[in-house]
């Protein structure tokens, strides 16, 4: 039997390199490898305890945005080390204190560069091989 998903925002893929800093100093948490319109999952260097809340500073483009940041409190959620590479851990985050302008710049993150999840993985049928 399979375990029920227990998010009830949709995520995306997250398809542009953007960093999440600590804020005060400025110390990089990770990178985001996925988002919601209610927190995003990044990859750290170092794991992070679940529970913690964290005020937390993602530096923004001209495309996105005309401030240079946005800063928010966020909350870990869950930490795991990544499947792939056990050097490196994936760590969810659920938003928590983020101002109305700052929430609307992290939706047009969400829009702009969460790219919708694939329904299935590429088999050997999907690659030409010679």
């Amino acid at each position: 039997m399979k375990t029920a998903e227990r998010r009830k925002l949709a995520r995306r893929n997250f398809t542009y390199y953007m960093r999440v800093l600590e804020e005060t100093s400025g110390t990089l948490i990770g990178q985001i490898l996925d988002i919601s319109t209610g927190g995003f999952k990044l990859e750290s260097a170092k794991p992070l305890p679940v529970g913690q809340v964290i005020k937390l500073r993602i530096d923004q483009t001209a495309e996105i945005s005309p401030k240079s940041y946005i800063s928010f409190s966020a909350r870990t959620t869950w930490c795991q080390p990544d499947l792939y590479d056990p050097t490196i851990y994936n760590v969810g985050f659920q938003l928590l204190n983020m101002t109305p302008s700052d929430y609307d710049v992290f939706v047009k993150m969400f829009n702009t560069y969460g790219a919708q999840r694939q329904t299935h993985h590429k088999s050997n049928s999907d690659y030409i091989w010679g």
